[in-house]
C-alpha cells in the first residue's frame, strides 16, 4: 500500500505547477493518471482472485487433515505471497475479519474402541449381554445343565453380563478386568470379579508374566468367556472335572514364546487351590459331602498346597489353507478330604480349520474342535454320619473321564451350522458309592447338540440349538434354547 500513497503524494505536489503548463500536457497527464488508477484497480482484482484461490486450497487441506487426524499443519504453498506485499496485506486482512473454521474431529464408529484417557495411558470400555430362551423336559434342569452360565431354567435366563475395561497402563504393562453379573434360577443377582489382572508388556527373550485374578489357561475352553463359545452351554467334560464356575484363582502366569519358525508356547501358572473355582482341589463344596467325604477346612502350610498348572500349544500350517493347533495341559494340587490327599486333572486338544485363499469377510470356513479331559482323584478316608450312625469311608483313588468333539462350518457370511458331541464317565465305581449310594456327580451321560447362528454384524448374535441328553439310571431329556447377545463397545480380540 505504500507505494501507492507515495504516488499520491507526488501527483499532489506537482499538481500546483499543472495550472501553468500548456493545456495539451495538462490532457496527457490527466490520461496517463486515468490508465494509472484502471490498472491499479486490474491488479487488486487479479490479488483478490489469487488470495481466494489460496484461501480455497488452504481451507480444503485443513478440512483433510482433520478426518485423518493429522495434528500437522500443512506445508505453505510455493505461491504465499512475500512478506509486505499487497497480497500479504489483504490475505492478513481476510484472515482477521474471517478466521479459518475449526478442525473437524474424526466421527467415531461402532468398531472403535470407547475410550478413556491418553494414548500413553488409557481404558477400553465394552458391555456384553448374553440371554438365552427356551425349556426343556428335564425335571431337574440345574443338574442337566451343570455349568454357571447354562440356561439353566426353563423361560429366560440371563447367561451373562460382562463389563470389559482393557487398557495401557504405560510402557510396560497393560491391565484387563471382566465383571460379570449373573441372576440365578432363584432370581438373585450375583456379581463377581470373574478376572482382574496386569501383564507385561516389554520383557526380553519372548517371555510374558500375568499376575491377578485370571482364567486358567487349560484346554481350548476354560480360558474363554461365555459369549465366545459356539454353542448356548459348555461342554459337559468342563463341568465335570472344574465344577460350575470353570478353573479360576488369584495367582501369576509366566509364558514363554519359543523361537521356532511354528507357533509355539510354554505356560505354568501359579495360583490358590481353594473355594468353588477349584472344584477338583481344596473345595469346601459349601459344606456338602464331596465325593463321600464331607471337606476338610484345608489351608496353606506350604508351596506344595498351591495349585499348579501347566500347558504347551502349537501350531502349524498344513497348506495355504489349513492350520491345525495342538495342545496339552496338566493341573495338579491338594483337594480337601484328607490333609495329604491330592487331585490330577490331564487334558489334551487338538483345532483343525479351513479357510480358502478366496474367502470373503471370513467365509466360508469349517472347524474341527477336540478335546479330553481325564482325573484322579485321590480321596481320603474319613467317617461319616449316615442317619446318625458313624459309617467309615476307605482311602481310594477316584478316576474320571470325557470329551467332546465339535465342528462348525461357515457356509454363508454371518451363517453357521455346528454339531458337538458330549461324553463324560467314571473309570469304574466307586467304593463309597456302594456305602452312601450311586454319585450323580460321577455318573455317566452323553448328549448331542445341533446349532445353527446368525451374525447380523459382529455386535449382535442369535443362536437356535437343540440337545439330547441321556444320564445313566435316569434316561433321555430334550432341550431347545434360543440364545441372543448383543456387544456395546469394541471387546478386544480372543486367541485363536
Amino acid at each position: 500500500m505504500k507505494h501507492y500513497i507515495i504516488l499520491s503524494l507526488v501527483i499532489g505536489l506537482s499538481a500546483g505547477p499543472l495550472f501553468g503548463q500548456d493545456a495539451n500536457e495538462v490532457e496527457t497527464l490527466r490520461r496517463q493518471l486515468k490508465e494509472a488508477n484502471e490498472g491499479f484497480e486490474k491488479a487488486v482484482q487479479q490479488h483478490r482472485l489469487a488470495i481466494d484461490a489460496l484461501s480455497k486450497r488452504l481451507e480444503a487441506l485443513q478440512s483433510q487433515a482433520s478426518v485423518t487426524n493429522s495434528p500437522a499443519a500443512p506445508e505453505p504453498s510455493p505461491s504465499t505471497p512475500p512478506p509486505g506485499s499487497l497480497e500479504a496485506a489483504l490475505a492478513a486482512d481476510k484472515a482477521a475479519v474471517a478466521p479459518p473454521a475449526p478442525a473437524l474431529a474424526k466421527p467415531w464408529s461402532p468398531a472403535d474402541p470407547i475410550r478413556v484417557g491418553s494414548a500413553q495411558n488409557y481404558i477400553s470400555l465394552s458391555l456384553d449381554g448374553l440371554f438365552s430362551a427356551g425349556g426343556s423336559t428335564a425335571k431337574d434342569i440345574e443338574l442337566l445343565q451343570p455349568f454357571d452360565h447354562d440356561p439353566r431354567q426353563n423361560g429366560f435366563t440371563v447367561q451373562n453380563l460382562e463389563l470389559t475395561l482393557d487398557g495401557k497402563v504405560d510402557p510396560y504393562f497393560r491391565a484387563q478386568a471382566n465383571v460379570v453379573m449373573k441372576i440365578d434360577p432363584r432370581g438373585e443377582t450375583t456379581l463377581e470379579a470373574e478376572e482382574a489382572y496386569l501383564e507385561t508388556m516389554a520383557l526380553p527373550w519372548n517371555l510374558q508374566v500375568r499376575g491377578g485374578q485370571f482364567l486358567t489357561e487349560f484346554g481350548r475352553v476354560n480360558q474363554t468367556h461365555p459369549h465366545t463359545w459356539d454353542f448356548v452351554d459348555a461342554p459337559l467334560v468342563l463341568s465335570r472335572m472344574f465344577g460350575p464356575e470353570g478353573l479360576r484363582n488369584p495367582g501369576a502366569r509366566v509364558s514363554w514364546l519359543a523361537p521356532t519358525p511354528f507357533y509355539s508356547e510354554l505356560f505354568l501358572t501359579v495360583q490358590n487351590s481353594q473355594g468353588g473355582t477349584a472344584f477338583s482341589f481344596r473345595n469346601d463344596n459349601g459344606g456338602e459331602r464331596l465325593f463321600g467325604r464331607t471337606p476338610l477346612d484345608r489351608g496353606v502350610r506350604d508351596a506344595g498346597d498351591m495349585l499348579y498348572v501347566g500347558r504347551y500349544a502349537a501350531a502349524f500350517d498344513l497348506s495355504d489353507a489349513q492350520t491345525i493347533l495342538l495342545g496339552t495341559s496338566a493341573a495338579l494340587g491338594p483337594n480337601s478330604t484328607g490333609a495329604d490327599t491330592r487331585s490330577e486333572v490331564y487334558g489334551v486338544d487338538a483345532f483343525w480349520k479351513w479357510k480358502p485363499g478366496n474367502q470373503h469377510g471370513g467365509f466360508p470356513f469349517v472347524t474341527w474342535q477336540n478335546e479330553a479331559m481325564l482325573r484322579r482323584y485321590h480321596a481320603g478316608a474319613t467317617l461319616e454320619d449316615l442317619g446318625g450312625v458313624p459309617v467309615a469311608v476307605p482311602r481310594e483313588t477316584l478316576t474320571d473321564w470325557g470329551f467332546y468333539s465339535q465342528v462348525a462350518y461357515g457356509f454363508h457370511k454371518g451363517w453357521i451350522a455346528a454339531l458337538r458331541g458330549d461324553y463324560v464317565a467314571p473309570t469304574g465305581r466307586g467304593l463309597y458309592e456302594d456305602i452312601l449310594g450311586v454319585d450323580p456327580e460321577r455318573a455317566a451321560r452323553w448328549r448331542v447338540s445341533p446349532n445353527l447362528t446368525w451374525y447380523p454384524s459382529e455386535f449382535s448374535k442369535l443362536r437356535l440349538q437343540y440337545n439330547f441328553d441321556h444320564r445313566s439310571g435316569i434316561g433321555p431329556d430334550h432341550s431347545v434354547w434360543l440364545q441372543f447377545e448383543f456387544l456395546l463397545g469394541s471387546h478386544a480380540a480372543h486367541k485363536f
